[in-house]
């Protein structure tokens, strides 16, 4: 994926979770989408949304939590088939049955807006979302994303000692309310141009679609 901080860049926001399936999902399409779009430049930034905020630092027990979320089991095993087939579209294999832990996703969006800043959104994303559907490590834990950062090439003293100042905790918070008081009620949710708005995990001839719309409006 081309990210550029060029002013002629085409921008796109891509609004999402790191524990939400269609998020990594929709992710990859996005890529596959401006694969086929190669002469349009883009930046694209990653923007924080919680699908539950609520969650303690600590995180909850995942087969309670999803238990209690979607009471229904076959409803429940419905949506695991889907997401299983829908992920398989895209090359990722998902273990959303065997997650030991929801974690509250404050602390990951906030390591990936600091590899914003030098240039390893891509990886940084992609590191803590294999690391939660694929290695099945918790992601909420501080040591955990500290040891995924220092794996794409961050510091991970700053990491370490950043989460546990708090440092941009706030602002993370405020771009989650900004993105509902926006109209964003379900992920993920991806704007081209800031004016083309694709909600859900749309196929990549759709997203093609918006990218030209999006030129067209410039």
């Amino acid at each position: 994926m081309t990210a550029t901080q060029t002013s002629d860049a085409l921008k796109i926001d891509f609004i999402a979770d790191v524990v939400c399936p269609w998020c990594y999902i929709g992710w990859e399409r996005l890529k596959l989408a401006l694969a086929q779009r190669p002469e349009v430049t883009t930046e694209v930034l990653w923007r924080p949304f919680q699908l539950d905020p609520a969650i303690p630092e600590e995180g909850v027990d995942r087969a309670k939590y999803m238990a209690a979320k979607f009471p229904d089991p076959e409803r429940r095993a419905a949506a695991l088939e889907v997401l299983d087939r829908e992920a398989a579209s895209v090359g990722l294999k998902l273990n959303l049955s065997d997650i030991p832990v929801s974690p509250n996703t404050n602390a990951a969006h906030r390591v990936i807006r600091w590899a914003q800043t030098v240039g390893l959104q891509q990886a940084a994303l992609e590191a803590i979302m294999k690391a939660y559907f694929v290695e099945l490590r918790d992601i909420g834990d501080p040591v955990v994303l500290a040891d995924i950062a220092e794996g794409i090439g961050m510091e991970r003293h700053f990491v370490l000692k950043a989460l546990a100042e708090g440092t941009d905790k706030d602002m993370v918070t405020r771009e989650h309310v900004m993105a509902h008081q926006a109209g964003v009620s379900g992920v993920p949710f991806t704007i081209f141009g800031g004016k083309i708005a694709i909600s859900g995990a749309d196929v990549p001839e759709r997203l093609c679609k918006a990218i030209d719309k999006a030129l067209e409006a410039a």
